[in-house]
């Protein structure tokens, strides 16, 4: 049964004021959805067998957990969140294993809705991390949209309610970044 958003709200907003128990009540809610979200990251993974998505949950559980304060009033907020916590963990993970195996070849990264961290697309993963760092100085919501779009997961109205913009604009937002970051990958945008 999917939890009433009020309620989630609710456990949001004490959390936000401090209350760790709203915290752990909330998860638990929302574990299933945070599955979702770490499996449309890991799906077709094939080089990708040290994490699974109840490994990715849990990681992301365990930052959410040292994260300092947050504030998040609503869900759309929440997932926000979760999907950077979940970018910075799969990123994390690729800088890792790129230390392990310097020197191996690398193919042009293609921004799919499927996007995922496999061996043969390390050094994509990480050249599309460093270009959304250069269109964050650029267009900060931009990379901001993407960023809860392509490595979060979030729907288009999520990201919408997220970013506090209507879905027009989200999508026009989101094609700009796009053509941007195309340009940027391919080696023809202004560094």
């Amino acid at each position: 049964m999917a939890p009433v958003p009020s309620e989630v709200t609710g456990l949001l907003k004490r959390w936000s004021a401090g209350d760790e128990s709203a915290r752990d009540q909330l998860i638990p809610l929302v574990y299933e959805r945070l599955r979702e979200l770490a499996r449309q990251r890991l799906r077709g993974a094939s080089g990708e067998n040290s994490l699974n998505t109840t490994g990715l949950v849990h990681e992301t559980y365990i930052r959410l957990v040292d994260a300092p304060q947050v504030n998040l009033p609503d869900r759309a907020h929440f997932l926000a969140l979760v999907s950077e916590v979940m970018r910075n963990l799969l990123i994390d993970r690729v800088r890792a294993r790129m230390a392990a195996k310097r020197g191996n070849g690398h193919a042009p990264v293609e921004l799919t809705e499927t996007l995922f961290v496999a061996d043969e697309n390390l050094e994509s993963v990480t050249e599309l991390d460093e270009a959304l760092s250069r269109l964050e100085s650029v267009s900060p919501r931009q990379a901001l949209l993407l960023q809860h779009r392509y490595f979060g997961g979030l729907s288009l109205e999520e990201c919408a309610a997220a970013a506090g913009i209507s879905l027009a604009t989200l999508k026009r937002e989101l094609r700009s970044a796009r053509a941007w970051l195309a340009l940027e990958l391919a080696g023809e945008g202004p560094h």
